[in-house]
């Protein structure tokens, strides 16, 4: 199918266009995946092993495709694993939901009782916290990968972070109440929840914590080195999530010495998050910019 309306631009909208027009109803449920993503050979299997779908959402795990080709490209495949093969892992044990991202499969029994209308600026997030609110489970299978490209240079990515932030923002402004008073979740999903609405990104925490820190020193704030400790404390949680998908990573001195970009990235990131505060509102959606991949810059394995 496609779709021409340029008054209601935008993957949302092109979403909740087309999947009225399926039959949703003869199966177990539907797959979102980019246009410019691609799937393991074994990906449609791997999600079948947490049948039964129709009644829940299922998470799969998302990877870079063109890890290899530059030391943005190599961050952003460590930062995945941090997530994917740490946090999400984590979360499935304690029966939290994880949120949810391309490649979700929605089971068909959520969609006819919660018909799409996630329309934010970060579709994803909006999504995850209003399944969450009513107490639809969302689950994560390891095994079904999913390989999307990442954008390889500062400028290619600044709108996607920007909207990113932004949507975010709005979604958790706007969900949080009807979060907190949910009677169908309890209150560790609540907090969960509401902890991942909320959070920066891992680069960002480091760009607050080190702005933040120099602050309380300079500016003598009372009690300044405490707060300072205190504020680097927050970051043993993702230091520790980074190393272990480090550890992790198919190349991993390779991915070791892309890290000597943080630096010059976590300044550009505080400057997008700075710049985001304009996105926030019903702001036009805008497509990442995208370039041709390259065999070279291919890291994942099974494609």
């Amino acid at each position: 199918m496609e779709r021409h309306d340029p008054t209601q631009p935008g993957k949302p909208r092109a979403i909740a266009w087309a999947l009225p027009q399926l039959a949703t109803h003869q199966y177990d449920g539907v797959v979102i995946i980019d246009a410019d993503a691609t799937v393991d050979q074994g990906f449609a299997r791997a999600l079948a092993t947490a049948n039964p779908l129709r009644d829940r959402v299922v998470q799969p795990y998302n990877d870079v495709y063109n890890r290899r080709e530059n030391a943005l490209t190599r961050m952003a495949a460590v930062f995945a694993a941090a997530t994917y093969r740490i946090s999400f892992r984590l979360k499935r044990r304690a029966g939290f939901n994880v949120p949810v991202s391309a490649g979700m499969c929605i089971g068909a029994g959520v969609l006819a009782a919660h018909p799409w209308n996630a329309f934010s600026l970060s579709e994803d997030w909006e999504l995850y916290a209003r399944l969450t609110t009513a107490g639809v489970p969302i689950d994560y299978v390891e095994s079904a990968h999913l390989y999307a490209q990442e954008a390889r240079s500062l400028h290619q990515s600044a709108s996607q972070r920007q909207r990113w932030t932004a949507g975010k923002v709005a979604v958790l402004c706007t969900t949080y109440p009807t979060l907190a008073r949910s009677r169908r979740i309890g209150v560790g999903q609540k907090l969960d929840a509401l902890a991942e609405l909320s959070a920066p990104g891992p680069v960002v925490h480091l760009g607050v914590v080190a702005v933040l820190s120099m602050l309380a020193w300079f500016q003598h704030v009372p009690g300044g080195p405490v707060v300072s400790l205190a504020l680097w404390g927050s970051l043993l949680r993702p230091v520790a999530y980074t190393l272990l998908a480090l550890c992790s990573d198919p190349e991993p001195w390779r991915a070791l010495g892309a890290f000597a970009f943080l630096p010059i990235y976590t300044v550009w990131r505080l400057g997008t998050l700075v710049a985001s505060v304009r996105m926030i509102g019903d702001k036009p959606w805008v497509r990442t910019e995208r370039h041709a991949p390259t065999s070279s810059a291919n890291g994942g394995s099974g494609i």
